[in-house]
C-alpha cells in the first residue's frame, strides 16, 4: 500500500516502512508526526483518490533525527566591478520512518 502526502508544498509518495527527509520543524519532545493532507491511496484494489484529500485517511510517521540537507552555494558576480560574493547554506530537515498508513 502506498500514499501521496502533501507536506510543506511538496508531493510525497510514500510506503510502509520508508525513511524520508522533509523540510519541517519539530519539537524536541514530539516523537510521531500525523499527516492529515493525503492525497492518494492506492496499491490494494482501485486507487482511492482525493478531492483534494482523502477524507478520514492519515500517515503516521515516527521521528528517527534531525539532519541538515545538501550544501547550496549562492554565488553573485558582476563582471569587471570587482564584485564577488559567497554565501552557502543548509537546510534543517527531519529524518522520518513512515510507520502507518490509515485508510
Amino acid at each position: 500500500m502506498y500514499a501521496i502526502i502533501d507536506s510543506g508544498g511538496q508531493q510525497i509518495k510514500v510506503t510502509s516502512g520508508q525513511t524520508i527527509r522533509i523540510d519541517r520543524a519539530v519539537g524536541e519532545d514530539e516523537k510521531q508526526v500525523t499527516f492529515d493532507r493525503v492525497l492518494l491511496i492506492g496499491g490494494q484494489g482501485e486507487a482511492r483518490v482525493g478531492a483534494p484529500t482523502v477524507a478520514g485517511a492519515s500517515v503516521v510517521a515516527e521521528v528517527l533525527r534531525k539532519v541538515k540537507g545538501p550544501k547550496i552555494d549562492i554565488v553573485k558576480y558582476r563582471r569587471r566591478k570587482g564584485y564577488r560574493r559567497k554565501q552557502g547554506h543548509r537546510q534543517e530537515q527531519v529524518e522520518l520512518k513512515i510507520s502507518a498508513i490509515n485508510a
